[in-house]
């Protein structure tokens, strides 16, 4: 995700400095620090900065990415919740080991985590953890049926 950023820098340094030394008027010279003051905001830091304020957490009972600048949101997803784990993967991304781990919870839009590094072995850990939700789910669900249906629980009597 910053490759094309990092990219970016070094062209812009490179660029600064060939023009700085080509151009012998100051407003000139001062055209192009602003210039390259503005695409390495731009180009760098922002997408850097959108970086480092993605957080994704996995916990036994659900899946919570945090992201967020100026504004933070939060999106949860409970294993019970997810049914199908897929791994999409672009030329660049598989050159670099990283991909995008689709969770299809049935809805309109799927869940997605950006960027994961290692996708296949998240998608084995989410499938797993759903695995084990959907399961205990269904237990409680039969406990509950069984004395709807008709177990008699006699409460401090013999």
């Amino acid at each position: 995700m910053l490759t094309l950023p990092v990219v970016l820098l070094v062209a812009v340094a490179g660029a600064t400095a060939y023009g700085l030394g080509v151009a012998t008027e100051l407003w000139l010279q001062l055209a192009i620090v602003g210039g390259a003051v503005l695409l390495v905001l731009l180009g760098c830091f922002l997408p850097f900065l959108g970086w480092l304020t993605r957080r994704t957490t996995i916990t036994t009972r659900r899946v919570i990415v945090r992201s967020g600048i100026f504004v933070r949101v939060r999106q949860e997803l409970l294993h019970s919740r997810g049914y199908d784990v897929t791994v999409r993967r672009t030329w660049a991304q598989s050159a670099f080991g990283s991909g995008d781990v689709r969770i299809n919870t049935g809805h309109e839009q799927p869940f997605v985590l950006k960027d994961v590094p290692k996708p296949e072995l998240v998608q084995g850990a989410l499938q797993e953890l759903m695995g084990e939700e959907h399961s205990r789910v269904a237990e409680r669900r039969r406990a509950e049926q069984s004395t709807i249906d008709g177990d008699t629980v006699a409460w401090g009597g013999r």
